[in-house]
């Protein structure tokens, strides 16, 4: 029987997720803004016309907008979306002026900038720190405990007992290394390495693909080898050892995202993967009728996600400014403002194509266009 969250709680899902998300997010900012001694006139949670809100004694608007899928700190002196210095900028006084954050070092604005991914990377950490100290560290060997007749692995000629060393050129460590190299390489060509006896061999094959469907109707395919661990493995892990498995675990995930973009670039996993807000808001609806414990799990991946895709490069994204300081530290000058306003005009409209699409994919995945061309036919 195929089980439904509920529209009630996928929303308070969603909020959960991405609301306390986009607030750190924004928070790295703020303080960092702060300690640099910049004036912050609104902290925005959500975009649109105002719904709730207060003035602190700085003079920070904190509100809420309408629409709760972002948010932003807006600077004092920010006056236009590129940041740069405007005739409005240059007629402040003085004193006013040396609390905005154009009038602040290029080195304090990149951190500035970078404080908000650098946020949702803390967040993550913190959360997979946690998981780790209280259930320790998943350390299974890639020892082949079983072999699945029939699949990829028994056609590469594996035997229980064997360890594998590599796939596809990449040293693997551990059962959870084999898993994650597989799992977005269905129907992909491999060379498996693996030692036997002492003896290292090689083998090829071709990753199987296997598709599973969840208790809410999802169904997932993705690639595996056909074969089963031995025995599970979990390491103990002591609280200052924690934050370091947090951390690798995150750059673990952050590689894991890289890899998957890699594989849609060239064509191995469709473009109908991609999920928008839709879909996270559908996840984060099951993930919180799974339990608690699957709900914050969820945010340390949500929030990984966040913190990589604002450093992508682009134009508004927090990586696109970092990319205008790294050329104007170069050139030892700042890029000409109507050069960053195109580009930032550009990076606008590629942002918005790419939600128009995710969303378009979340619909498709829903059904909607199917349902629709039914109801035409």
């Amino acid at each position: 029987m195929i089980e439904t969250p509920g529209i009630l709680l996928t929303i308070l899902a969603f909020a959960l997720v991405i609301g306390p998300l986009v607030f750190l997010h924004e928070l790295g900012h703020y303080l960092a803004g702060r300690w640099f001694g910049v004036k912050a006139e609104e902290f925005s949670i959500g975009f649109g016309r105002e719904v709730a809100g207060f003035t602190d004694r700085r003079g920070t608007r904190w509100k809420f907008g309408w629409l709760p899928l972002g948010g932003y700190v807006r600077f004092a002196g920010d006056m236009n979306p590129a940041s740069q210095p405007s005739p409005e900028w240059l007629s402040l006084p003085a004193h006013e002026r040396a609390k905005t954050f154009q009038s602040k070092p290029l080195w304090q604005r990149a951190i500035i900038v970078a404080a908000g991914p650098i946020s949702n990377f803390l967040v993550a950490i913190v959360i997979l720190a946690g998981f780790a100290l209280a259930y320790g560290q998943n350390t299974t060997s890639a020892v082949v405990g079983s072999v699945q007749p029939g699949s990829a692995a028994a056609a590469a000629g594996l035997q229980p007992g064997d360890r594998i060393t590599a796939l596809g050129g990449r040293v693997i460590g551990d059962f959870n290394d084999l898993r994650t190299f597989t799992v977005m390489r269905a129907g992909a060509p491999v060379q498996v390495d693996f030692e036997r006896g002492g003896r290292t061999m090689h083998a090829d094959t071709v990753i199987g693909t296997l598709a599973e469907k969840d208790r809410f109707g999802n169904v997932s395919r993705h690639g595996v080898l056909g074969i089963g661990p031995g025995p599970q493995v979990f390491t103990p892990v002591s609280w200052w050892e924690a934050p370091l498995v947090g951390a690798r675990r995150t750059w673990e995930i952050v590689e894991t995202t890289v890899d998957g973009l890699g594989q849609i670039i060239m064509g191995r996993i469709a473009v109908s993967e991609l999920g928008g807000p839709l879909k996270i808001a559908q996840i984060s609806g099951e993930s919180l009728a799974m339990g608690p414990i699957y709900l914050v799990n969820l945010i340390a991946l949500v929030s990984i996600n966040l913190g990589f895709i604002n450093l992508l490069p682009v134009p508004v994204l927090d990586g696109g400014h970092l990319l205008f300081y790294a050329v104007e530290a170069i050139r030892r000058r700042p890029v000409e403002p109507r050069v960053m306003e195109w580009a930032f005009r550009g990076g606008l409209l590629a942002i918005l194509a790419l939600m128009l699409f995710v969303t378009l994919n979340d619909l498709g995945a829903f059904g909607v266009w199917r349902n629709l061309a039914g109801l035409i036919g």
